[in-house]
C-alpha cells in the first residue's frame, strides 16, 4: 500500500495554549519500499570501518539536549533521511518529532523502523527542502539537523527559513559530527579514516567533505544568513579539540525573543 496523505496535529507549545493545525503529506507505515541508508565511505572497507564504530547519534543526541535545552512542543528533524537521529531523539525525550527530508523512500524506511520499535505515534515525516520549510512563521521549538546543511542547495536561504519557523526563544542546533561523548579511541579512528580518505585516490572529493565541515565556513553561512546571535563549536571533521562537541562542527542559535 501506499504512502497516504493525512492531517499532522502540532503539539501545544509548553505553557502557551496554542495548537497549530495544518494539512501536510505525512508518509505512514504502510510503505513497501526498499531504501539504501546513505553512508559517507563507498568502499567495501570504509563501510565495514564505519560500521565497527559505536552509533554517533545517540552521542549527538546528548549534545542537543545539554545545549538546547527545549521545551516540549513541535520538534523538527531536518534532513532526517531514515531518522538516524530522530528516532533517537525521540527515545530520549519522549517528545514527538517530525522528520523533513526531500527523500520519500529515505522517510518511509525510518517510519517502518519506528513502528517496529514501538514509537509510531511519536514520529511523522513530511517530504520538504531547508529552503522552502511548510511551517509557519514562530511554530517550531526546537529544529536539529546533523548532516544535511552540507548538502543543501542554499545554505544561507536554509538557515533564514530555520530562524524564521523557530518560536521566539526556541534554539536550532545544525552541524555534523560525532558528539561530545563519542569514545576517544573511536574518535581517533574516525579522524584517521577521513586523514586516509584526503590522502588517497578519491581525495579532491573528500578535501571538498573535509571544507565544508570547517568552523570558518559554518561561520560564513550563519553571518551570511543575517543570524543576529550565534555560536560555533567544533573544530571541524578530521578535530575532535572543542571538548563541546568532539569531532565536527556544530551551529548553535536561538531565535530572539520579541521586545
Amino acid at each position: 500500500m501506499p504512502p497516504q496523505i493525512a492531517n499532522l496535529q502540532l503539539p501545544a507549545s509548553s505553557g502557551v495554549l496554542m495548537r497549530l493545525l495544518f494539512s501536510v503529506w505525512v508518509f505512514l507505515l504502510f510503505s513497501s519500499a526498499s531504501v539504501c541508508w546513505c553512508q559517507e565511505t563507498a568502499s567495501p572497507e570504509g563501510l565495514r570501518r564505519e560500521a565497527a564504530l559505536p552509533n554517533r547519534h545517540r552521542f549527538v543526541v546528548e549534545d542537543i539536549i545539554k545545549y538546547c535545552k527545549p521545551q516540549k512542543g513541535f520538534w523538527v528533524d531536518l534532513g532526517a533521511g531514515r531518522g538516524q537521529l530522530t528516532i533517537p531523539l525521540v527515545e530520549a525525550a519522549e517528545n514527538p518529532v517530525v522528520m523533513l527530508d526531500p527523500d520519500e523512500p529515505a522517510m518511509v524506511a525510518g517510519l517502518r523502523i519506528a513502528r517496529e520499535q514501538g514509537l509510531e505515534d511519536r514520529l511523522f515525516a513530511v517530504v520538504g527542502v531547508a529552503e522552502s520549510l511548510p511551517f509557519p512563521d514562530n511554530s517550531v521549538d526546537l529544529l536539529v539537523s546533523r548532516g544535511s546543511i552540507f548538502f543543501w542547495d542554499d545554505p544561507v536561504k536554509g538557515l533564514q527559513e530555520v530562524y524564521r519557523v523557530l518560536r521566539p526563544g526556541a534554539p536550532a542546533y545544525i552541524g555534523g559530527g560525532a558528539g561530545s561523548g563519542f569514545p576517544q579511541e573511536a574518535t581517533d579512528e574516525l579522524i584517521r579514516m577521513r586523514v586516509e580518505q584526503l590522502e588517497g585516490s578519491d581525495a579532491a572529493r573528500w578535501r571538498r567533505f573535509v571544507d565544508l565541515r570547517c568552523p570558518k565556513q559554518m561561520d560564513q553561512w550563519a553571518a551570511e544568513a543575517g543570524l543576529p546571535q550565534y555560536t560555533v563549536m567544533g573544530q571541524g571533521a578530521i578535530s575532535a579539540g572543542d571538548p563541546r562537541v568532539g569531532q565536527g562542527v556544530w551551529l548553535l542559535f536561538h531565535k530572539q525573543q520579541k521586545k
